[in-house]
């Protein structure tokens, strides 16, 4: 990646001052980042994915380099900034990858703004709450402005120092208490879709088999040419848990392969 090929600049979209970065040149991807940290954990793979491609990161609300406005935090407000992100940067079709909280919004960007999408990849997120592991629904329901006490001692506190982390944990506390099933917008989704999962996600493992199975997958035998089986891509990680899945040695061969691939029905990884 040349030292050049990074810009960065904030997109006026849904009263946001939006912030992101470019890097690298080719095919547009946006990367969708987890909960409070910000663009900044897609370092381990940001590189690789640029010598191919134009890779965009963005700050979602309160993120990051993104400044809070007076509104809730909502995967559908979210995915509406970022379809207004793509018409700002001037594409008319991206890639899209979304982490956790940016895998909602991702699954929101396909549902409310199909059109603008080549592929998808969804890393780390169900498509209705009750697919967390229990113990990570009670940490969900005990996050709040106490919680956001220990980040006064963190990087990223010096990292963004105009966050109001108790803000922040508020908002976010109040999003992952609020119930969700997308079962029904995702049987209907038409961009070529990757599921991504640690093989230790917090995600459970007959969540992400029935998550798939809204695709078509896991129904039938693919067959010795596999043309049985769905557009849909399962990917699971090896070795990596929801917490460190994107710096597994394996993650960005993956997304690349799906992503690069003439034909999404192709056997990507032989």
């Amino acid at each position: 990646m040349a030292e050049d090929s990074t810009t960065s600049g904030y997109a006026p979209v849904n009263g946001l001052k939006l912030y992101y970065e470019t890097h690298g040149s080719g095919e547009s991807l946006i990367l969708l980042h987890g909960g409070v940290v910000g663009s900044t954990m897609f370092a381990p793979v940001l590189e690789k994915f640029a010598q191919d491609r134009q890779v965009i990161t963005a700050d979602l609300q309160g993120h990051g380099h993104t400044a809070d406005i007076d509104r809730p935090l909502r995967y559908e407000l979210m995915a509406d900034d970022i379809a207004g992100l793509i018409k700002y940067l001037g594409f008319k079709k991206v890639d899209l990858l979304g982490y956790s909280l940016g895998g909602g919004t991702a699954l929101q960007v396909a549902i409310r703004h199909p059109d603008v999408l080549r592929r998808l990849v969804l890393v780390s997120q169900p498509f209705k709450r009750q697919g967390w592991y229990p113990e990570v629904l009670v940490g969900m329901a005990q996050m709040g402005p106490a919680a956001a006490e220990g980040m006064k001692q963190s990087p990223l506190s010096r990292m963004y120092p105009h966050i109001n982390w108790a803000t922040l944990f508020s908002k976010l506390a109040e999003l992952l208490k609020r119930d969700y099933d997308w079962s029904k917008e995702v049987a209907d989704l038409k961009p070529p879709t990757m599921l991504m999962f640690a093989d230790a996600d917090a995600v459970m493992p007959k969540h992400i088999v029935e998550f798939y199975g809204l695709f078509g997958g896991g129904m039938k035998d693919a067959g010795m040419d596999g043309s049985g089986r769905p557009v849909t891509q399962l990917a699971i990680v090896p070795g990596s848990t929801h917490y460190n899945i994107l710096s597994s040695p394996n993650f960005t061969a993956m997304v690349s392969s799906f992503l690069n691939a003439d034909s999404p029905n192709l056997r990507f990884f032989e």
